[in-house]
C-alpha cells in the first residue's frame, strides 16, 4: 500500500479505495475530482432520461354538449402523446346515476379515439356517483401509426412526382420576328385629285 500511495503522489493522482470489503482491499490510482464530476454527470442524465409518468385527471358530465366533449378530449389527446396516463371521470348527479349507460358510451367514444396510441389500463366501472376509466399511452400502437404515416406520406409524395412527370411541358415562348417595312413611294395616278397627291407623303 505504501508504494502505490508514493506511486500515485509521483503521478499526482489520488490512490481511491473502490472494494473495501475486498481481502485485501483494492484500490485505484486515478484523478478523484474528476471522477467525482464524471460520476455527477452521469447520474444528471440518467435523471433526464428517467420518464416522469403523471396521471391527469379529465371530468366530463353524462349531458356533455359536442364543443366541451371535443374540447376535453384533445387535451385526453395531448396527455397521452405527451406520455401520460389519464383517469376518465364521468360525475352522475341526481337520477342520472340510474342511466350509467351514457357515462359507458362517453367513456367508448373516448377510448374509439385515442385507440391509434392509447390502451385501456382500467376498464369502466361504476364507483358511487361516479364512472371512471384510466387510459394509459401505448408506444408499440403509437409507434405503428407513425410509420402508417410515413407509408402514407411517401405514397402521397410518389403519386404527386407522378403527375408532374406525366404532366405535358408548356411549349417554350417564341419571339416574334420583326421584319422593317421598306418605304412605299407613292405615285399619284391620273384619277387622284392634285389635293390628295399633296397630302400623300
Amino acid at each position: 500500500m505504501p508504494e502505490a500511495l508514493s506511486m500515485a503522489r509521483e503521478m499526482d493522482l489520488d490512490l481511491v479505495e473502490v472494494a473495501d470489503k475486498a481481502k485485501p482491499p483494492v484500490c485505484r490510482i486515478m484523478d478523484y475530482g474528476k471522477y467525482k464530476y464524471e460520476a455527477a454527470q452521469r447520474a444528471k442524465e440518467s435523471k433526464k432520461k428517467a420518464s416522469h409518468i403523471t396521471v391527469k385527471e379529465m371530468k366530463y358530465r353524462p349531458k356533455i354538449g359536442v364543443g366541451d366533449f371535443e374540447t376535453k378530449t384533445k387535451k385526453v389527446e395531448r396527455f397521452l402523446q405527451e406520455g401520460h396516463k389519464v383517469k376518465i371521470t364521468i360525475m352522475f348527479r341526481g337520477r342520472e346515476v340510474t342511466h350509467p349507460e351514457l357515462g359507458k358510451k362517453i367513456l367508448d367514444d373516448i377510448a374509439e379515439r385515442v385507440d391509434d396510441y392509447a390502451t385501456i389500463e382500467a376498464y369502466p366501472r361504476l364507483d358511487g356517483r361516479n364512472m371512471t376509466m384510466v387510459l394509459g399511452p401505448d408506444a408499440k400502437k403509437a409507434k405503428a401509426r407513425k410509420a402508417e404515416a410515413l407509408r402514407e406520406e411517401k405514397e402521397r409524395q410518389r403519386l404527386e412526382d407522378q403527375q408532374v412527370d406525366a404532366a405535358p411541358s408548356e411549349p417554350e415562348a417564341v419571339e416574334p420576328e420583326v421584319v422593317e417595312a421598306e418605304p412605299v413611294e407613292v405615285v399619284p395616278s391620273e384619277d387622284t385629285p392634285e389635293s390628295e397627291a399633296a397630302a400623300t407623303p
